[in-house]
């Protein structure tokens, strides 16, 4: 016998069962041709691996291999990315916060410096031009002075005028 026809013809006895678990599942009922072919499908999976142990015997150590290392990749960088990506969102956020936060207060400072300082610039320069103007006016003794001096010059007039 052919080894590849043994193949073909178990394969095809496989196909025909799993035919015959529809067609139990149409005409008995449902319970039993679901049982009836899950039966059939798990005897076809190990059949299936039967046959490719026995045509390549590297192959299930290959495939548990790939598996694995597929697994391992899959965790491992799943793992890693979540903790690099924690660790990056708390670290930036920690250092964009302290940046902001002092480069936030050294503006502030320098603003608020620079405005009472101009404000204090006008403050000073209207002070000044206060006491400019309160230095032109004449203080009261000067103004009594000048009061005398102009009665006292009204009243020598006024007796010139009659000497005449």
């Amino acid at each position: 016998m052919n080894p590849n026809r043994v193949d073909f013809l178990v394969d095809l006895a496989y196909g025909v069962v799993i035919l015959l678990s529809v067609a139990l599942i149409l005409v008995v009922g449902t319970g039993v041709g679901v049982a009836f072919g899950i039966g059939a499908l798990v005897s076809y999976a190990i059949h299936v691996v039967w046959k490719m142990a026995r045509f390549d015997p590297e192959w299930m150590t290959r495939e548990v291999t790939e598996k694995v290392e597929e697994t391992i990749t899959e965790e491992v960088t799943e793992e890693v990315t979540e903790s690099v990506e924690q660790t990056v969102a708390e670290e930036v956020t920690e250092e964009v916060t302290e940046k902001v936060e002092q480069t936030v207060t050294e503006e502030v400072t320098e603003n608020v410096e620079r405005t009472i300082g101009e404000e204090m610039d006008d403050i000073i320069q209207q002070l000044e031009q206060v006491n400019e103007r309160v230095d032109r006016r004449p203080r009261t003794d000067e103004i009594d002075e000048m009061q005398r001096e102009l009665t006292t010059n009204g009243n020598d007039e006024d007796d010139e005028g009659a000497e005449r």
